[in-house]
């Protein structure tokens, strides 16, 4: 297998308290001897460790893309994990703004979310991947509601105008349909309608 077809998206580090194992100087030694080209730190909730990994992985020549894995609580209450990744300038200083809104702003008794209302103006330079099976979008598709999978759908684009990514964890029958569900979704009558509205 040829180690730069592949780059992982959604990688915790120590920084991520509750599961994170991974330490930044072996993760970059590692990265090299794989001889992977880039690497995304995507922690619980914050970045800490952002400076540090970026530092190391630049020396190392491994381009580094900043993220942040985020709990997002919709109206209806349903929450929905979230990974954003930073594609620009713009999008490092509004994912800023974001996880200092989770800490400051809510529900502070237990773990750091954000609304869908809080993302309003602060989208661009970001890149979104749904929560897989774990999502609203991958929960409506693994209940076989094509409907509410496409209104999730809708939402997620209109936030990140090319630039949401549906994306699909997990091995074995829950990931197969999960990943037929979704091009199901793509096919659907519901979507084709829906995409000329948000075009």
């Amino acid at each position: 297998m040829v180690a730069d077809t592949f780059t992982h998206l959604r990688l915790h580090t120590e920084f991520s308290i509750s599961d994170g194992l991974v330490t930044i100087g072996p993760l970059v030694k590692r990265l090299v001897e794989l001889e992977m080209p880039a690497v995304a730190v995507t922690d619980l909730a914050n970045l800490f460790g952002l400076v540090k990994f970026y530092s190391a992985a630049q020396l190392a020549g491994i381009k580094p893309i900043g993220g942040c894995d985020v709990v997002v609580v919709g109206e209806d209450g349903v929450l929905t994990p979230l990974v954003l990744l930073v594609q620009s300038e713009q999008g490092y200083l509004n994912l800023t703004q974001l996880v200092s809104q989770m800490y400051t702003s809510g529900d502070r008794s237990g773990e750091p979310r954000l609304s869908d209302k809080d993302f309003e103006g602060k989208t661009e330079g970001l890149i979104a991947l749904s929560g897989a099976q774990y999502g609203d979008i991958g929960q409506a598709l693994l209940a076989d509601d094509i409907e509410r999978a496409a209104s999730c759908l809708s939402q997620w684009l209109r936030l990140f105008p090319d630039r949401f990514y549906l994306s699909c964890n997990g091995w074995g029958s829950r990931r197969r349909k999960l990943t037929s569900s979704a091009y199901c979704l793509w096919q659907s009558r519901i979507m084709r309608r829906l995409l000329p509205q948000m075009m």
